[in-house]
């Protein structure tokens, strides 16, 4: 891994020359303070993600991973963003690692090989890991949330439902259906502390595209309704730090559920207390992608955040 004298800055590389790559490589050119994209990696030459990466000066090859390693500024790279696909993932890391074992890896498929990596809740404990999982859209909106309540109040339940602009939904969100609830369910209880997490996804084909919305449901116990929604607005405003388009929809919304009227939960049972409501929405920079496009902007978001950090800690050390 090379630290560039000139700017102290860790060189990475971008596999992934769609929506994602392409919005992830014009952020960190215009404002990463830490990391600097060298390489754009696609598998299609005409792609418009490796033709903008020639224009900005970024080194490209349409080969793969394959052709990555073969190049000579591999050598120098120290993090690489993988916007591909879950099953991608798996093959790609495999395969860098044969040739740099320690080479840092910040995965925004649900391939989930790493830990799940949310910056605002726990990035501080997956800085020396080598591959770290940006979960998904929507548990990149949701768990900070989530885990916002849980530092209030146990939280039994939590249930979210992500609602995207079909055309925001490319073939790689379309193919990772499956992998998008079941990564969510989980990160909403390793990450967001929920004894029990269930993720729904919506891809609204509605027009003009709506802006990505975001519904968070907290089963917790009773708890101090003031804090909860003081812990709710502080993690949002920490959230809007690398995501400026992330923000509250309306007030927090709270409803008691008394013990002689408890809800059936599945997974959890019987269940009173507290239902905490949060309802956000999410719009995008529009760097690359149009600004109804939140749910692809928050992921490249996250996973610079993430890399800054990242590198920052490694150039320290």
């Amino acid at each position: 891994m090379t630290v560039k004298k000139e700017t102290g800055k860790i060189k990475a590389a971008i596999i992934g020359s769609g929506n994602i790559g392409t919005d992830l490589m014009i952020k960190l050119l215009r404002h990463g303070e830490n990391v600097e994209v060298t390489v754009m990696v696609g598998i299609d030459p005409e792609s418009d993600g490796l033709a903008r990466a020639e224009r900005m000066g970024v080194a490209t090859t349409h080969k793969g991973v394959d052709g990555l390693v073969a190049m000579p500024e591999f050598m120098d790279i120290g993090i690489i963003f993988d916007a591909t696909s879950a099953g991608a993932h798996v093959k790609n890391d495999a395969l860098l690692r044969e040739h740099k074992p320690d080479i840092r890896c910040i995965d925004l498929t649900p391939a989930a090989i790493g830990p799940y990596c949310v910056p605002v809740v726990n990035l501080d404990a997956y800085l020396d890991h080598n591959n770290v999982n940006m979960v998904t859209c929507g548990g990149q909106a949701t768990i900070p949330v989530v885990a916002a309540v849980s530092q209030v109040a146990k939280v039994h339940y939590a249930e979210i439902v992500a609602s995207i602009s079909s055309k925001s939904a490319g073939p790689g969100t379309r193919a990772n259906i499956d992998e998008f609830t079941e990564t969510t369910s989980r990160a909403l209880e390793d990450v967001g502390g929920a004894g029990k997490g269930k993720a729904i996804i919506v891809m609204n084909p509605a027009e003009p595209p709506l802006i990505m919305r975001d519904t968070v449901y907290a089963l917790c116990e009773a708890a101090d309704q003031d804090a909860i929604r003081q812990s709710v607005e502080a993690m949002v405003k920490q959230v809007n730090t690398y995501v400026p388009g992330y923000r509250l929809k309306q007030d927090v919304q709270f409803d008691e559920i008394p013990a002689d009227k408890p809800v059936n939960i599945p997974g959890v049972g019987r269940y009173s207390g507290l239902k905490v409501s949060v309802y956000l929405e999410v719009e995008g920079a529009a760097h690359y992608l149009p600004a109804y496009a939140g749910n692809l902007d928050i992921m490249t978001s996250a996973a610079m955040a993430t890399a800054e950090r990242m590198a920052a800690h490694l150039a320290s050390h």
